[in-house]
């Protein structure tokens, strides 16, 4: 439960920088909060940056046990996709400034007022915080949002470059509409990941680190105690940082969660929508997907191309972002 979870209502929070606590289950009905307001359509140009991919057939998910039946990665099922563009990396901070500034837009940790940090990237001189249900390692941070991803203390000057996280799937979902663009779903977004090869793990392959080469920013170390940082970060990394896959495409695994604009379901993959799926008709979570600098081995290791997750539209944590595309 690497991901946060916002759970307002029935998240069991024991006292301050406490280390135990019980899980927000999926299907937690959630507090009503003001939507997102409207925000003027924009644009970025078909022709700025886009990769085009073909579409076709691809076998997506997995009939591998990779650990982690709740999170529905099978079976393996052939699907047909039409042509897309994706962006090469995900939104930046640079570039949700630039629609937060255009737009005046509030996100919804904003509006919040807190939201989830990583308790190893608070610094010894703080507020105290309460820890998550069974994630003590998530911390209610007040001012944590996406200018100041760590809590009121940090900011994104120096990262501007890096992935913005805090940013709920609602808030995804304005920056998009701002930019003329959409969310993938999640079967465009596992083809792109793929980029090319079939059958793999990763985007690169069966092996998480080729010849001792780190592709991917996750925790290196004993989690949630230690990360070594091998991989050259300990928080997240630049949006184009390492090797991109073989559709140019870069950390289509590690780094932060991608959300995708389907509702979540662990028995998805069981519909036989095998042409453009666009998932089940409603739901209570939206998919995430990618894994992030958090996810470790330990944890049902969760930054391989068919790793699921999910969580509420409102939700946002430190580890949350999300890239764009367009229909051809």
């Amino acid at each position: 439960m690497e991901q946060g979870w916002r759970g307002t209502e029935t998240a069991v929070w024991q006292g301050e920088d406490s280390g135990a606590a019980g899980r927000v289950p999926r299907g937690t009905v959630r507090e009503p909060v003001r939507g997102p307001a409207p925000v003027p359509h924009a644009r970025i140009a078909p022709d700025d940056g886009w990769t085009t991919l073909p579409g076709g057939e691809f076998v997506m998910g997995t009939d591998r046990d990779e650990g982690c039946p709740e999170d529905g990665e099978g079976p393996a099922h052939l699907v047909s996709l039409s042509a897309f563009s994706i962006r090469p990396c995900v939104v930046t901070n640079k570039e949700f400034a630039e629609f937060a500034d255009d737009t005046g837009y509030r996100t919804d940790a904003e509006r919040y007022g807190w939201s989830f940090v990583f308790a190893g990237l608070l610094p010894a001189q703080r507020p105290p915080t309460r820890a998550l249900a069974e994630a003590p390692w998530w911390r209610q941070v007040f001012g944590a949002d996406w200018r100041h991803p760590d809590g009121p203390w940090s900011g994104v000057d120096d990262r501007l470059d890096h992935p913005v996280v805090q940013v709920s799937w609602r808030d995804a979902r304005a920056y998009c509409r701002w930019a003329g663009c959409r969310l993938p779903t999640e079967a465009e977004w596992e083809y792109a990941a793929r980029g090319g090869l079939a059958g793999k793990r990763y985007p690169w392959g069966d092996t998480r680190e080729p010849r001792g080469v780190h592709r991917m920013n996750v925790w290196q170390g004993e989690f949630p105690e230690h990360n070594t940082g091998a991989d050259g970060w300990l928080g997240t990394a630049p949006a184009d940082s390492y090797e991109p896959n073989g559709f140019g495409l870069y950390n289509m695994t590690g780094n932060v969660w991608e959300w995708c604009a389907d509702w979540f379901s662990p028995v998805a993959y069981a519909i036989n929508d095998l042409r453009d799926p666009q998932g089940p008709p409603s739901g209570s979570h939206r998919v995430l997907r990618g894994g992030s600098y958090l996810c470790h081995e330990s944890s049902c290791s969760r930054y391989r191309v068919t790793s699921r997750g999910a969580n509420t539209v409102d939700n946002a944590a430190g580890t949350l972002g999300f890239r764009c595309v367009l229909s051809a």
